[in-house]
């Protein structure tokens, strides 16, 4: 496959004393011009470990709005209940979890999932055993938020929860999440649905009920004719055995198949996928490489994913691995944003970044 793309940088927050990361955990949504992104914020400390972030501080929840399609932002804290801490509880100290304000969920009213100006996010406590999750909505492009909504543990010890959505009707959706397997570490993938609005969820399937390492945090798209495809970060035994796969289910969620492996490497610790559709039906995922050359990538496909593109430079990471994560939506004009943390510097800032990308 041939391309010809354009790609410009612009630069979303980035402070000399604050870290920076992780859009993947939270979400992305656009209306025409107008793109809403969710991040977290801390402080660095260069002994951090394999992430520079100060674990002795909370994190916090962070919300950009781009209202001229992602060429300039403005970033306040985000107007969440219990944001502080908010999906990143594995990032600090227990001290500083157990000090957080206990989060109290408020009872699902109906969620008009067609709503145009809808928006849902989803929240995590940790990883493993005991981690909880919920979610939050909004029906103002997330000037407001109502939640936090809690989902059900599905008799599991753990449901971590990043935010992959498929709207159906006005009160039926499929959300995709990931379970701790049975010995309580991360992390298998599976589906539920929500029939009324999100009052209540049904399991439905695993996409693999037994990985060898893990698989976590899908990234999802429902395709013209129904079927169902989704990307999952991918761990073997080692920590740099880590890769992206493809999985699609045809019946609505409830039987999956593997389709490809359409990114073989993410490097050290690995990097999930956003996975979109262009306007015209390709599909593009971006990704963090975390193996040299760092950087920002995608790959494409032009048959629904039976095929994949060699992988394609979004932005050059001068840095070092503490980088990714990316949330991609497609603009009304077909371009596509992709928000990601990064660093040009093992030893400077971690910000928050997007890249405009026109693939002709």
């Amino acid at each position: 496959m041939r391309f010809s793309i354009t790609n410009t940088h612009h630069e979303i927050y980035r402070h000399t004393d604050r870290y920076a990361g992780w859009p993947a955990n939270y979400g992305m949504w656009v209306w025409n011009n107008e793109i809403v992104l969710l991040f977290t914020s801390g402080y660095p400390d260069p002994n951090g470990g394999f992430h520079a972030r100060d674990r002795s501080r909370p994190l916090v929840t962070m919300q950009a709005r781009s209202i001229d399609g992602g060429d300039s932002w403005s970033v306040t804290e985000a107007p969440l209940r219990f944001g502080k801490g908010l999906g990143t509880h594995e990032h600090m100290n227990q001290e500083i979890v157990e000090s957080l304000e206990t989060v109290e969920f408020e009872t699902s009213t109906d969620t008009d999932f067609n709503d145009p100006n809808l928006a849902v996010m989803c929240g995590k406590t940790g990883l493993t055993a005991g981690s909880k999750s919920w979610f939050y909505t909004s029906l103002d492009r997330c000037l407001t938020w109502s939640g936090p909504f809690e989902i059900p543990m599905f008799d599991q010890l753990g449901i971590a929860a990043r935010t992959d959505w498929i709207f159906e009707s006005p009160e039926s959706a499929t959300l995709l999440l990931t379970a701790t397997k049975p010995n309580g570490a991360e992390g298998r993938v599976f589906a539920c649905r929500t029939e009324d609005g999100g009052k209540k969820f049904r399991f439905l399937s695993w996409i693999n009920d037994a990985p060898k390492g893990y698989e976590i945090m899908p990234s999802s798209v429902q395709l013209e004719d129904g079927s169902i495809l989704t990307t999952v970060r991918c761990q073997g035994s080692r920590r740099d055995d880590c890769w992206i796969d493809l999985y699609k289910s045809s019946d609505g969620a409830k039987t999956w198949e593997y389709l490809d492996r359409p990114v073989p490497e993410t490097g050290d610790g690995g990097n999930p996928g956003s996975l979109v559709a262009l306007h015209d039906g390709r599909l593009v995922i971006t990704y963090g490489s975390r193996k040299i050359p760092y950087g920002i990538f995608a790959v494409i496909s032009e048959d629904y994913g039976v095929s994949w593109s060699d992988p394609i430079v979004l932005r050059e990471s001068f840095g070092n691995h503490d980088i990714g994560y990316t949330r991609s939506v497609v603009r009304s004009d077909s371009k596509l944003v992709t928000a990601y943390y990064v660093n040009d510097d093992p030893d400077g800032e971690r910000f928050i970044e997007a890249t405009i990308t026109d693939f002709g």
